[in-house]
C-alpha cells in the first residue's frame, strides 16, 4: 500500500490574510471554506493548498504550549511556475507584496526566479524556463 500525496496544508496565523493572498494575489479558485472559516483550500491544479488555523492544529496536537515560530532559515519553498517572471513580479508589487529578490537567471538551474513571502510568511519562488540556445 504506497501512499498518494493529496495537497499541501499550511498551518497559518494569520488566516484571513492568507486566504486573500492566495485568492487576490496568486489568483487561485477557493474549493472550500471562506475567508470568515479556519480551513480552506485552493485549486492549484494536480495538487492543492489548504490553509488551516495553526491554533487548531496546535490544539489537536497537545503543542499550544510550544513557540508559534522561532528564528531560522526555511525549511520548505512553494514553487509555481510562471509563463513570465518579470510581469508577475509587477503584478504582486502592485497587490503590495515585497520581493525579497528580484528576478534572476539561474543559467546552472535552468530557470530564471523571483522569491516572497505570504502574509505568514512562507516562502515562495515562482520561475520560468530559460530559453536554451
Amino acid at each position: 500500500m504506497t501512499p498518494r500525496y493529496d495537497f499541501t496544508r499550511l498551518l497559518v496565523t494569520h488566516f484571513k490574510e492568507c486566504f486573500h493572498f492566495y485568492r487576490d494575489v496568486m489568483g487561485f479558485k477557493p474549493g472550500f471554506g471562506t475567508e470568515n472559516d479556519t480551513y480552506a483550500d485552493f485549486e492549484v491544479g494536480a495538487v492543492n493548498i489548504s490553509i488551516f488555523d495553526k491554533n487548531e492544529m496546535s490544539a489537536v496536537l497537545g503543542t499550544t504550549t510550544l513557540p508559534v515560530r522561532a528564528p531560522s532559515q526555511d525549511s520548505a519553498c512553494f514553487t509555481f511556475a510562471v509563463e513570465n517572471v518579470d510581469a508577475f513580479c509587477e503584478y504582486v508589487r502592485e497587490m503590495g507584496v515585497n520581493l525579497l529578490t528580484e528576478p534572476t537567471d539561474h543559467p546552472d538551474w535552468g530557470i530564471r526566479t523571483a522569491h516572497f513571502r505570504d502574509p505568514d510568511g512562507n516562502l515562495i519562488e515562482i520561475n520560468q524556463q530559460l530559453k536554451r540556445e
